[in-house]
C-alpha cells in the first residue's frame, strides 16, 4: 500500500482535546512534530523510522531541541494520556484506530459495502454502529466524524515493570534542582537498579521522585561502606 501524501486535520478537535490542553505550549509543539512523523511510521500512528523506535534523544536532534526539554514534554504528553507506549515505541491511538477504520471500510468497499462479511480467510469483522468514541488530537483524520468504533477495552493498571523509554517528569527535574541532585545521573542509577530487580510499580514518576529525595538524604550522612545497599533508602546506615 502506497503511503498517503497527507492527512485531514480538524482544528475543533485540537482546540478542545482537554488532555492535550492540559499541556504546555511546549509539549503541544513537539506532539504535532510526532503527529507527522507517525504519519510516516511503520506501523502506522507509531513513532518509528523503518523497525528502528525514536527515542528521545533522536527526537530531541530531530527537532533541534535538547533532550532534557524534550523528555520534560514528553512526561508532560504522557501524565496527561495523549499517547501510548507499545514495546517501548510510542503509539498515536487514535491514528491507529484511524487506519483501522479506513482498511475496514476498504475491505467493505470491495464485499459489496458491508465490512461484517467474513473473507476467506475466515476473519469476522465486526463493527459497532454507535460511536461512542471520544475525539482526541492524536490524528486527525476523518474519523472524528465517523458514527462507527472499534470495541476496545483497557486493563486495569495494575503496575508495571519499569519502561525501557522511562521519561523524566518535569515535577522531578525540578525537585532536583532544589534538593541539589544530579537526576540525569540518578535516572541512569535508578533504571539499572529497577531494570535489574524487575520490580512491578502503578507510578514510576513518583517512585522516581522518591527515589530522588533519597539521594538528597543520602549526600547529607556521612560516608559509608561499600558493602552497603543504596535501595532508594540506606541499608545499614546508623
Amino acid at each position: 500500500m502506497s503511503k498517503r501524501p497527507s492527512f485531514q486535520f480538524y482544528p475543533s478537535d485540537w482546540l478542545r482535546d482537554t488532555a492535550l490542553r492540559s499541556c504546555s505550549i511546549g509539549a503541544r509543539g513537539l506532539w504535532m512534530d510526532m503527529i507527522c512523523y507517525m504519519h510516516e511510521g511503520n506501523p502506522y500512528g507509531y513513532l518509528k523510522v523503518g523497525d528502528k523506535v525514536i527515542l528521545p534523544d533522536n527526537l530531541a536532534r530531530m527537532v533541534g531541541q535538547t533532550l532534557p526539554e524534550v523528555e520534560g514534554w514528553l512526561s508532560e504528553l504522557s501524565q496527561a494520556g495523549v499517547y501510548d507506549l507499545i514495546d517501548g515505541a510510542i503509539v498515536s491511538r487514535r491514528m491507529v484506530k484511524d487506519e483501522n477504520l479506513r482498511n475496514i471500510r476498504a475491505l467493505g468497499g470491495k464485499l459489496g459495502g458491508n465490512p461484517a462479511l467474513k473473507v476467506k480467510d475466515k476473519v469476522n469483522l465486526k463493527v459497532e454502529k454507535e460511536d461512542k468514541q471520544k475525539p482526541t488530537p492524536s490524528s486527525s483524520s476523518s474519523s472524528s466524524s465517523s458514527n462507527i468504533n472499534i470495541k476496545e477495552q483497557k486493563p486495569k493498571n495494575k503496575g508495571t515493570q519499569i519502561p525501557d523509554l522511562f521519561m523524566v517528569d518535569p515535577d522531578a527535574i525540578e525537585l532536583a534542582k532544589k534538593l541539589g541532585v544530579d537526576y540525569e545521573l540518578e535516572k541512569d542509577k535508578f533504571c539499572d537498579y529497577y531494570k535489574g530487580q524487575g520490580r512491578i510499580m502503578k507510578d514510576w514518576s513518583a517512585t522516581f521522585r522518591n527515589w530522588i529525595r533519597n539521594a538528597a538524604e543520602y549526600k547529607k550522612s556521612r560516608p559509608v561502606s561499600n558493602t552497603q545497599v543504596f535501595d532508594g533508602r540506606l541499608r545499614g546506615a546508623k
